[in-house]
């Protein structure tokens, strides 16, 4: 099935509408009515572990709720985006931006590109959403948030939840999650 480049650019504009104002908001949850039911949305962390959510509700209560916790205060300032209007495949390319700020002025942000490959389904809804990003570049900027006491009380509490050792719901060793990540 192929879409219009005029609704795929009215779904990008929705999307990034709606991310700016869950970014100023904290919340990320209400992003959820842009996915399918049967939608799924995941992401590698790394040579061990990867993420799956499987479904809107998943989507919703675990990739933008319990994942995005102690992100408030980051935003994703999407700079480019790649549209297939055949496959309805759409690459996203964005920052990861702290509200913090480094000795220098400089924000803390992530070197290295991040990213998000969706496929559209029709309807202003994603069928699918993979994550990418320099998992290298995301671990050196955290350690050096620990080292400059720059870490907030959510980002903090997200690290010592990591660091338990507990399990989490939508984490699977890699190739392992109930839906393919590639």
């Amino acid at each position: 099935m192929s879409w219009s480049r005029e609704e795929l650019d009215e779904m990008i504009r929705r999307w990034v509408e709606e991310n700016e104002q869950c970014e100023a908001l904290g919340d990320w949850k209400p992003l959820a009515h842009f996915y399918t039911e049967d939608a799924t949305y995941g992401w590698n962390y790394g040579p061990q572990q990867e993420f799956m959510a499987v479904g809107r509700d998943e989507i919703r209560d675990i990739a933008l709720g319990q994942e995005m916790f102690g992100l408030e205060g980051w935003t994703y300032p999407y700079q480019e985006f790649v549209v297939d209007e055949r496959s309805g495949s759409v690459i996203g390319f964005w920052k990861q931006v702290n509200e913090g700020r480094r000795a220098d002025g400089r924000p803390y942000s992530p070197e290295g590109i991040g990213g998000s490959w969706f496929r559209y389904a029709g309807d202003y809804q994603w069928s699918w959403q993979r994550d990418f990003f320099d998992f290298g570049n995301v671990t050196a900027l955290f350690v050096e948030m620990i080292s400059n006491d720059a870490l907030s009380p959510g980002m903090r509490k997200r690290m010592e939840r990591a660091a338990s050792g507990r399990a989490l719901p939508g984490w699977y060793p890699v190739g392992e999650g109930p839906v393919p990540l590639w």
